[in-house]
């Protein structure tokens, strides 16, 4: 039985070109571990494959890669040659698929004689040790070893091995591959996808775009996201500035406030900057000049030096009792929505995080004094709405009325 068209993603080629090692890495929705089971299926029919399965853990063949290969080749239409039993499937060229569990198993996987191919799936999982005991044991004559995973941490051994600093191994394709590379992305997938990235942008960068974790139960900011944007002309811009030199920047952002939005359209970031050479920085914002800014109060020999050079309307902040806790919660509160031209912004909303208690490792309430420059410009831009939402209200009761009140209480 021959196939004679099968539709697989471009990057699926990578599977018939010459390698050691093929490791595919990325976010949700590509089709990597179908891909793979395709490619293997197709090649097991065209020449004698002995393929064996591994996982970190597999506590029983239900967590083994048995049921998408099983899915494939019912979807291909080749189980008349095929046999799948409890725990193997076996195909024409004397072929065999075998599934294992890798932790604690070094023995069971160095007996197994004769594979030709190694597919290890969720490699992020993968321990040093099970790397170690999987490589030399795959040693025939071009014997290969496929790697796939949705990458979680830099420091993971798969991680290391294949994107690290030394380089991956000889004779290997790495690739990225995310939904964008699924011709057939369902849009099931795709809502799902849309809405992780306008509410979470960490989050989308970490699951749909693979790229290693960054947030944890400490970020800070959760409600914000990347997305290009026009100005609306007439809005009110708020301005903030901090100041730094050789290892804190000095900074400015622009925002604006639209119901329970904000927006931040701008920003200008540098180091090193001198005090004199502060006016030409804040003059690539847009229109700095002309709107209120607010700038943080602990530099006011700067505030004046702006003041008398082009910046008539800076005002310092007013800090107290916590007002970094205070200003920090009323961005909680909205959300925020950064222009993609605001890179630094958009670094320090994806670090900016809670302190963790060393030895518990709990996530306590202390705000990290770092990753924050153009987050603490953003407080003070929006100084003056935080404070204006919070003003108590003021009712005025008419003093006849008071008084009729107060002589038909006494008349009483």
């Amino acid at each position: 039985m021959s196939l004679t068209q099968v539709d697989l993603p471009e990057y699926a080629g990578d599977l018939w070109q010459p390698f050691r090692h093929l490791a595919w890495h990325g976010g949700r929705g590509p089709g990597k571990t179908r891909t793979v089971a395709s490619g293997l299926i197709i090649q097991s029919m065209e020449r004698h494959e002995r393929v064996l399965c591994g996982r970190e853990t597999q506590r029983s063949i239900k967590d083994s890669s048995k049921r998408v290969l099983d899915d494939e080749i019912e979807r291909l239409g080749v189980g008349s040659v095929f046999t799948s039993t409890e725990t193997e499937i076996r195909g024409p060229n004397d072929s065999l698929f075998i599934f294992t569990g890798l932790k604690g198993n070094a023995a069971g996987v160095k007996s197994i004689e004769g594979v030709t191919t190694f597919w290890g799936d969720e490699a992020q999982a993968f321990s040093q040790g099970s790397i170690d005991t999987v490589v030399p044991t795959i040693r025939g004559p071009n014997s290969r070893l496929i790697w796939t995973w949705n990458p979680d941490l830099a420091t993971d051994p798969v991680d290391v091995m294949f994107r690290g600093k030394d380089g991956p191994p000889p004779n290997s394709i790495v690739r990225e591959v995310n939904y964008q590379d699924n011709p057939w992305f369902p849009d099931e997938l795709r809502m799902e996808m849309e809405f992780t990235r306008g509410r979470d942008f960490d989050k989308y960068s970490h699951v749909w775009l693979g790229q290693y974790r960054r947030n944890s139960e400490a970020r800070v900011f959760k409600n914000w996201r990347v997305e290009a944007f026009d100005t609306p002309v007439g809005v009110e811009h708020r301005l903030g500035a901090d100041f730094g030199f050789s290892i804190d920047p000095s900074v400015l952002v622009r925002c604006h406030i639209v119901g329970r939005t904000l927006f931040v359209d701008y920003e200008a970031y540098g180091l090193n900057v001198e005090i004199v050479n502060l006016p030409a920085l804040f003059m690539s914002v847009p229109e700095a000049e002309k709107w209120f800014m607010t700038a943080d109060s602990a530099r006011p020999e700067t505030i004046s030096h702006l003041r008398n050079h082009g910046f008539p309307r800076i005002q310092s902040a007013i800090k107290g009792a916590r007002s970094l806790e205070e200003g920090v919660e009323f961005l909680k509160g909205y959300d925020i929505v950064v222009h993609p031209r605001c890179q630094h912004l958009i670094d320090e909303l994806t670090l900016y995080s809670y302190k963790v208690d060393s030895l518990t490792g709990l996530v306590t309430s202390v705000l990290e004094d770092k990753d924050n420059h153009l987050i603490d410009a953003l407080r003070y831009a929006c100084e003056g709405a935080r404070r204006a939402l919070n003003k108590p209200a003021i009712t005025t009761i008419p003093v006849p009325h008071m008084a009729t009140a107060f002589n038909r209480r006494a008349a009483g």
